[in-house]
């Protein structure tokens, strides 16, 4: 069930996996020039600041700062604290579920990126104390800090939908490529969507089974996650002959914040001919035996005609929707960190509360100089992405490097984000933008699907995050 490649005189059709090995070479080489150049440059320029610093995460965002940070420091004193010895290159789980990817693609050792001169403290934080700069682990240790990098990512709260549990992911036509353990180096969610693919596809061949895939009222990292899972599983089956009744349930009221992928994302539906759209409508509940999922559906109803004002009163209005279903894949609703989200770190109130206090721009908490943020954890407008991340990285280790010698941090993060929105086999939407709108990295149409993008996503983009991204090579 692969996609054929486009023929033309440029393509050599190659295996996934000989063209991730062969793609993985240009990567590797340019880390080991790096390696072996950088260093002297490096030492000319670092700083001679000094501070223990602690970061809290094993993710990608904890990585690259942890990298970046060994080399802007002559003498870097630096812990981590992160259970995870194993890594999960979370971009990678929609293709494991779409078929192009094996897990063992996505699951590689932590212990490389964390060097000797590093302390690891292989648990995770159960508090934070930001008045006395200090910390508690879940084990019991008390740390103390100069400097404190969050990198703590999100969790995932499937408890908050009625009558579901992670043990039912997998079972009863449910499925969520979210689905994994970070701790145990596991993305059990992408493997188990593999198989509801190839679940819908089998129920196809005899009926029209009914499909929703969710997306839930809460910051998600990837928003463009639920998309992808209802594009690919209704390609996955398009490209035998076979059909599905999808609907897409969404709590927002567009398909995509920006106009012009908005209306690109509705033009990908029409070519369906198969998708219905729930907007406002936010799963609260499951009866997995009965198949059925109940949304909370907000809406608005017209008042009165207000002459005054020359306009009708807007009326919010909320009740319950039920649907049945065949197959549903579930976005849980998501949250900071918990240990972040009950302290003070977090933001006390607002649309971000609980999320990591920081300046959108320089990514240093609000009210405590000298902590900073990077990754999902992050209360800005936009960034829960790893592109994001990639981008906090050299910003947030400068302007923390100026706060450790006694200057005023003055790098600034645009917003960037990027969002691959993979519209079928073999076609990717590339929606790159800030927080002024579409930056494009390219100067091509960034609304039309391209099978370019597709390439570099499937083949291109692991190794480089890999061996670039993760050492803050780029």
């Amino acid at each position: 069930m692969k996609p054929q490649l486009p023929e033309d005189k440029f393509h050599i059709p190659m295996s996934r996996r000989d063209a991730l090995k062969y793609m993985t070479l240009s990567p590797l080489a340019a880390s080991m020039l790096a390696s072996s150049s950088a260093p002297a440059s490096a030492e000319a320029s670092a700083s001679s600041a000094k501070g223990h610093i602690v970061i809290v995460g094993g993710g990608s965002g904890a990585l690259m700062a942890l990298a970046r940070l060994r080399r802007a420091l002559k003498e870097p004193q630096i812990t981590i604290i992160a259970p995870n010895e194993k890594h999960i290159y979370q971009p990678g789980q929609i293709f494991v579920a779409a078929g192009e990817y094996a897990p063992e693609d996505i699951i590689f050792d932590n212990t490389g990126y964390i060097g000797d001169d590093v302390t690891w403290i292989k648990d995770e934080v159960a508090t934070f104390d930001p008045e006395h700069n200090t910390l508690k682990t879940k084990g019991g240790k008390d740390i103390a800090y100069d400097y404190l990098v969050v990198a703590a990512g999100v969790s995932c709260h499937y408890d908050q939908i009625e009558g579901l549990s992670e043990e039912l992911i997998g079972q009863h036509g449910i499925s969520s490529v979210y689905l994994s353990n970070f701790a145990a180096g596991t993305a059990e969610g992408a493997t188990m969507t593999h198989e509801w693919f190839k679940a819908i596809h089998e129920a196809a061949k005899t009926s029209k089974p009914r499909v929703i895939c969710t997306q839930p009222s809460t910051p998600i990292k990837c928003g463009g996650a639920p998309q992808k899972i209802l594009y690919l599983s209704d390609d996955f089956l398009r490209r035998d002959k076979l059909t599905a009744d999808f609907t897409f349930a969404s709590s927002g009221e567009k398909l995509f914040a920006l106009p012009e992928i908005n209306d690109a994302l509705f033009k990908v539906q029409k070519s369906y001919n198969n998708i219905t759209n729930k907007f406002g409508h936010d799963l609260i509940r499951i009866d997995a035996e009965k198949k059925l999922a109940t949304f909370k559906h907000k809406y608005e109803v017209k008042g009165e005609y207000d002459k005054i004002l020359e306009e009708y009163e807007m009326i919010e209005k909320e009740d319950e929707v039920v649907m049945e279903y065949d197959f549903i894949h579930i976005v849980p609703p998501m949250s900071a960190a918990d240990a972040v989200a009950a302290s003070q770190l977090g933001w006390q109130k607002g649309t971000a509360q609980g999320w990591l206090e920081v300046d959108r721009e320089s990514l240093q908490h609000r009210r405590y100089p000298n902590v900073f943020g990077i990754g999902d954890i992050c209360g800005i407008p936009m960034g829960k992405t790893g592109g994001s991340a990639r981008h906090h990285g050299p910003i947030m280790v400068k302007n923390l490097v100026s706060v450790m010698e006694g200057k005023k941090p003055t790098e600034k993060f645009d917003g960037y984000t990027v969002c691959p929105l993979k519209v079928s086999y073999g076609e990717i939407i590339m929606a790159e933008f800030n927080y002024d709108g579409l930056a494009p990295s390219f100067p091509l149409d960034p609304a039309k699907p391209r099978w370019v993008w597709w390439a570099f996503d499937l083949y291109m983009l692991q190794p480089m995050y890999r061996y670039l991204m993760l050492n803050g090579l780029m």
